[in-house]
């Protein structure tokens, strides 16, 4: 932990449904969006998206922390890119019974999925329908009892970090999601599960359980990034989780959360193995974070804090099956534990200006800053990767021409370890949120 710089993050969102039961101008839970402009109508249709394009001033070789010193001086590289597409859809039956459901396009295309084939002796084969993904990250039926009391099951959201609770464009500056989180956590974070979920005052809490998570499918790059995925038409739960989030809105504008997650991961994967020895650790999973809001006086303050440990993580590589050549799954080392922190702040300047101030139209010149590490070695006898460590800082402007509709553009930078090298960028984007009917 000697290592590790620890930065707060102050968070804050303007997002479109900002107004809430608990106080103006605090941000509701991205779960919660799918209904949150219902107004008592039988049917509700919205959804967001964004366009970005990028230019990067560092080498995108795949060897460039390896051998640093031989891509120092290679060209930029750019990139256009539709990140996230979504249709949100909902209906209400009548009492209490609501559906509501989130269909994401990432990157304008369907995605790839692995089957065994065990007409060709087991052999993993891969299918790929088209580049990017189509996916459905919310699919649910609930009942209400009372505001305090819902219960949903079906496809969730798992609220776990800040950008997961709240990842609709508009609730950060940047142009693509905070990278921190993004990183090391399945984002946007969606499982098949049952939630219970109120609020009372000024509370809202929220509790799931869930399919574990697959250690198959960590990285070390990613950490458990990737760890929510299934290679199959279902998702594998031979062991389980439970999630939970609490956010309070007492003070005027401001919102406080914190979540946590618990659940194992070994032998969590098609076609068990009882008889290895290394199936039968855990593999626990624990997360913890804290985050906050707040939007008011002109100001938009985001932030968070979360760190996540791996049991075993040592024995990850030596999964049975992950280190096999025909195996889809990664044979790398996973850290014990990652981190991801930073602080994101801006200020209105058409806050100044009568003219803009009347027409809605807002200017936010805004700072960004994050420290994340998504590699931390399982010991000192572990091959450590230093290029895991990584400061980020953003500096540019957002444009809001309409509550709706943001354009976004920002100059950024990576601060690696000195043996490599540093990773500037400038981006811009523009992004929409809404509801139509």
């Amino acid at each position: 932990m000697n290592k590790i710089k620890v930065v707060l993050m102050i968070c804050v969102f303007a997002g479109i449904g900002a107004s809430t039961p608990f106080a103006a101008k605090a941000q509701i839970s991205a779960s919660d969006s799918v209904m949150a402009n219902a107004n008592k109508q039988k049917l509700s249709v919205g959804g967001y998206g964004e366009v970005a394009y990028s230019r990067e001033f560092f080498s995108d070789n795949v060897y460039r922390y390896a051998k640093s010193a031989n891509y120092k001086n290679d060209p930029s590289h750019g990139r256009f890119d539709i990140p996230h597409a979504v249709i949100y859809l909902s209906y209400d039956f009548g009492k209490g019974w609501t559906m509501g459901s989130e269909i994401e396009f990432e990157h304008t295309g369907t995605g790839t999925s692995y089957e065994k084939d065990y007409d060709e002796g087991g052999e993993w084969e891969q299918e790929v329908e088209k580049g990017g993904e189509v996916e459905l990250e919310q699919f649910w039926l609930q009942k209400t009892f009372s505001k305090a009391l819902n219960i949903r099951a079906g496809h969730i959201v798992v609220p776990i970090g800040l950008t997961n609770a709240h990842h609709e464009p508009l609730n950060f500056f940047t142009v693509y999601r905070p990278e921190g989180e993004n990183t090391i956590f399945p984002c946007t974070w969606h499982q098949t599960g049952i939630c219970i979920w109120g609020k009372m005052q000024k509370w809202r809490y929220e509790l799931q359980f869930l399919p574990g998570l697959d250690a198959m499918n960590f990285t070390r790059e990613g950490w458990i990034h990737n760890g929510a995925n299934s290679a199959f038409e279902f998702t594998v739960a031979n062991r389980y989780a439970i999630a939970a989030r609490i956010d309070n809105y007492s003070i005027q504008g401001l919102r406080m959360g914190i979540s946590a997650y618990y659940g194992q991961s070994f032998d969590n994967t098609y076609n068990r193995d009882a008889n290895s020895d290394i199936t039968k650790k855990k593999g626990a999973v624990t997360i913890g974070t804290f985050d906050f809001t707040y939007n008011a006086h002109n100001w938009i303050i985001r932030g968070n804090f979360d760190y996540g440990h791996l049991d075993d993580a040592s024995y990850v590589s030596s999964l049975p099956g992950r280190a096999t050549r025909i195996s889809p799954y990664s044979q790398d080392l996973v850290g014990k534990a990652a981190i991801a922190s930073g602080f994101e702040a801006g200020w209105d300047l058409f806050s100044q200006i009568k003219k803009m101030r009347e027409d809605k139209q807002k200017l936010y010149l805004f700072g960004h800053y994050e420290y994340y590490d998504y590699y931390i070695p399982a010991n000192k006898k572990v091959t450590d990767y230093p290029e895991s460590n990584i400061n980020r800082i953003a500096l540019g402007l957002n444009y809001y021409p309409i509550p709706q509709i943001a354009i976004k553009g920002e100059y950024s930078h990576r601060f690696l370890k000195s043996q490599y090298n540093n990773e500037p960028s400038i981006s811009i984007g523009i992004a929409y949120e809404g509801f139509f009917f």
